[in-house]
This record gives structure tokens, sequence and C-alpha cells, in this order.
């Protein structure tokens, strides 16, 4: 309490006298058909995003009652068929500030019109690795990781494990079909290579079937390491643990997984803002609701180091060696100035525990350890930032 007290202070001292700065922000979400899964076990929060970006707000409001500053958050739901490049044209009128839930495609597309020029936006839903590459936009901030980021860290407990046998079964959906890309990518990243690949294809009910066709698909990788599964939609991942012809281990997007955040991570005093999101939303926080409140508490950060709302200023400092966000994670989280990547540790988990956070020991780098996992600055083709 006395450190908080002392944070507080200095802030405050920090601050001319009679600061009055509002800052204004809006969260779009596009509503998409979800692909049909095989199980509803586990249904997508209808605030999932919202809710963190709503704890972002209340944490920047904390903060800024001790600064004169002021912080609003107006929300917007575009459904299935409307127009989200109108709807956000019409935010932008109002705010340069968005903070978005959206396909890659319609962020590229709000971030090229007019109206964005100068605005600062949010990406919080795409791992989208070309989002940070070729299609990169110097407006385009992305807190939620890449799909590169979740597949290198990885690649790392494999290599760390010496787990070097590997097979992968592959779902058709494209989210899943970019996990695969990225997880080879990523292999070849780290001296690795895939030993056998399979393409999920079944139609059947697994509910019912799973432990009599499961043994049967995985009898011809024969012996390995650990397997992967490429199942971003999480439609027949479950009904592989524990079915296969070989009791190994199941890691990607079920079983041993590398996420931006996880009810179970307990440490840096993420239990504190695990309880706080719980307490306001009836629900364990998700890795997009996480990323949401990351763009929140950058906006939030910036304003409280720049005394300053408008986006030229605010942009500066966001890729500055001198922002950090503390972001619950055990270090300070930053942005990638070549193509507004927030850096951040990934973790490592399953349903019941985190097991690491990459990048793991050993896995160093020139300038930033984080910068290990996706996209390095010398492989990156994006000049929007330059």
């Amino acid at each position: 309490m006395r450190q908080l007290l002392a944070v507080f202070y200095a802030l405050w001292c920090a601050v001319p006298a009679g600061a009055d700065v509002t800052l204004s922000a809006h969260y779009l979400h596009v509503e998409v058909p979800l692909p049909p899964t095989l199980s509803n076990l586990d249904p997508i929060p209808e605030d999932n995003g919202l809710a963190g970006a709503l704890t972002g707000l209340k944490d920047n409001q904390t903060t800024g009652r001790f600064l004169g500053q002021e912080y609003e958050l107006s929300q917007t739901y575009v459904p299935e068929g409307d127009d989200p490049i109108a709807t956000a044209k019409a935010l932008l009128a109002t705010s340069p500030y968005l903070i978005v839930s959206a396909p890659a495609e319609v962020q590229t597309a709000i971030a090229d019109l007019p109206e964005a020029q100068g605005a600062l936006i949010f990406n919080t839903s795409s791992g989208d690795i070309a989002l940070r590459d070729a299609d990169c936009r110097a407006n385009l901030f992305h807190t939620l990781p890449s799909d590169a980021m979740r597949t290198d860290a990885l690649a790392q407990v494999f290599v760390q494990k010496r787990w070097t046998d590997l097979v992968m079964i592959t779902g058709t959906h494209p989210q899943d079909v970019a996990y695969a890309q990225a997880v080879r990518k990523s292999l070849v990243k780290f001296g690795l290579d895939l030993a056998g690949e399979k393409e999920w294809a079944f139609d059947a009910d697994m509910r019912r079937n799973a432990s009599q066709e499961v043994p049967l698909f995985t009898q011809d990788f024969g012996d390995y390491d650990a397997m992967i599964l490429a199942d971003e939609v999480h439609d027949f991942g479950r009904y592989v643990l524990y079915n296969t012809w070989e009791a190994r281990p199941v890691t990607g997007s079920e079983g041993l997984s590398a996420v931006a955040w996880s009810p179970v991570i307990e440490q840096w005093g993420a239990a504190q803002l695990q309880s706080r999101f719980e307490k306001a939303h009836e629900r364990p926080m998700t890795s997009q609701d996480y990323a949401a409140w990351a763009a929140m508490r950058t906006l939030g950060e910036a304003v409280t180091r720049t005394n300053a709302a408008d986006p030229e200023t605010l942009r500066a400092y966001i890729l500055s060696d001198a922002f950090e966000l503390a972001g619950f994670k055990g270090r300070p989280l930053t942005y990638r100035a070549w193509n507004g990547q927030l850096r951040q540790p990934i973790a490592i988990v399953h349903p019941r525990a985190l097991v690491a956070q990459a990048p793991l020991d050993g896995f160093l780098h020139q300038v930033n350890e984080l910068d290990s996992l996706g996209l390095d600055q010398p492989e990156s083709t994006c000049e929007a930032f330059q």
C-alpha cells in the first residue's frame, strides 16, 4: 500500500497543477459468422474483448482521478451483413482512438480510410501475421500477439524439452490453416521439422466415436515425441487428447498451449487483475479481453506520462523507448517501433496451470529477448512505420 501511494504521489507531482485532459475512445466489434463446431461446451462470451476494454477504462479512471484526467469509452457492435466501414467513419468523426475486434481485412480497410489518417487503431482480435508485415499500417497497433509469436513460443518449448520428432493434425477452417502455416515457419526458425501431418476432415460425431476413430486416425504417425493440433476454432481437438494411438503429449490449440492470457496465470500480480475482472464480469479473462485491456491501458499510460490527448503526441510516446506498460507478465511491455506490435511474454499453459513463460531461458536476442517471438525487424517487410 505504501508503494502504491508513493506511485500516485509521484504521478501527482509530475503533472502540472490544474491539468485537465479528456480522452474518448471507441470499442468497435464487427460480428462475423462462427463456424459450426462439434461441441458447445465453451461458448464465446458475448462481451469477449469489450469486458477487457471496460476493465482498462476503470483502471485509467482510477489513476486519472489523481491527475485531473478523464477517460471515456463508447461501444458499438456491427451486426453480420451491416457495413463496418461506414460505422468506423462515423466513430472516427468523433474520436481518433479505436479499439477494434474485426477480421484482418476489415481492420486494414478501416485504417486506410481518409478519416483514419492520424488516428490510433488497436487490433485486439486478429493474429494474422500479414497485418504486422506486408499489410501493416502506420495507424494500426497490435495488442494481441501474432500467430507467429504463439507458435515461436511453442517451438521454444519443443527445443528445450528435446521434442524433435513432431507430428501435426490440421483443421480445415481458415484460422486452422493460418495457425498451421505459422507452426511450420516456427519449426524451421528453431531448427525443427514435422515428421508427419494429416488433415482432420471428419464429419462424424466425435462425441460418440472418438475412442474408436482417433486411434485409427493417428496410428499412421507411428512413434513421435509430441503432437501439434491446429484447431483454432476448437472443433475437434478436445477429442484427440488421450485417444491417440501413441500416448504422447498433445500441444498447440489444445493440451499444452501458447496463449496471450489464461485464468491460470497467477504470478506478477496477475491474480489481482483476474480477480478484479471476474468480480466485474462474472467470468474469466480471455486473451482477447487482455488485448483490449492492454489497448485501453496503453492510451492511459501515454496520457499519464505526456499529459496530452492528441494522437500525434501519444503515438510518438507509445513508439518511443520511454514507453513501458505494466502488463502483469513479469516484465514491462513495449511496442515494436517497426510494425506496432506489443512485445509481450507468451504463457505456456494447460487448462489447470501455467507451465512456463516464453521466451524461455537460453533464447537470447541482440536487442530484446521478447523479439525472439514473432516477426523480428530484419525479417519484416513493413515500411509504414519508417
